[in-house]
């Protein structure tokens, strides 16, 4: 793997994040470190990243997809309003795990889930 600046800075830009950050809130920190990148190198080198394993993408259903530095099994709760994600640490049993299996035929092997609501800002309309 060739050594990059544009995408050593927008992978720190990730593992610096406390949120999961969309492609244009890495493009704007980026952007600060290296003035002159575009908004296109900035996504080409999270789809680098994620193809690497270095960092996880979090499809969401507008398309506007965010970015996550941890990347052992765990799942997400989404804001159906703004977007905002923040991570949960639930995760299912070995027995609902075999239960799943067995009514579907699958072998599991690994198990993220998203959660869908109104955080706390939106429901009390701070957004």
């Amino acid at each position: 793997m060739r050594y990059s600046k544009q995408k050593d800075e927008v992978l720190k830009v990730v593992l610096d994040a406390c949120n999961h950050p969309d492609a244009k809130e890495v493009y704007n920190l980026v952007k600060k470190k290296i003035p002159n990148i575009s908004l296109g190198t900035v996504y080409r080198n999270l789809n680098a990243l994620c193809t690497e394993g270095k960092i996880i993408r979090i499809l969401m259903k507008d398309g506007n997809d965010r970015f996550d530095k941890t990347l052992t099994n765990h799942n997400h709760v989404m804001c159906v309003k703004c977007g905002k994600v923040c991570d949960v640490s639930l995760l299912l049993d070995s027995d609902k795990i075999k239960k799943i299996e067995d009514e579907t035929g699958f072998k599991i092997t690994g198990c993220n889930f998203n959660i869908n609501g109104i955080c706390k800002d939106c429901t009390e309309g701070r957004n």
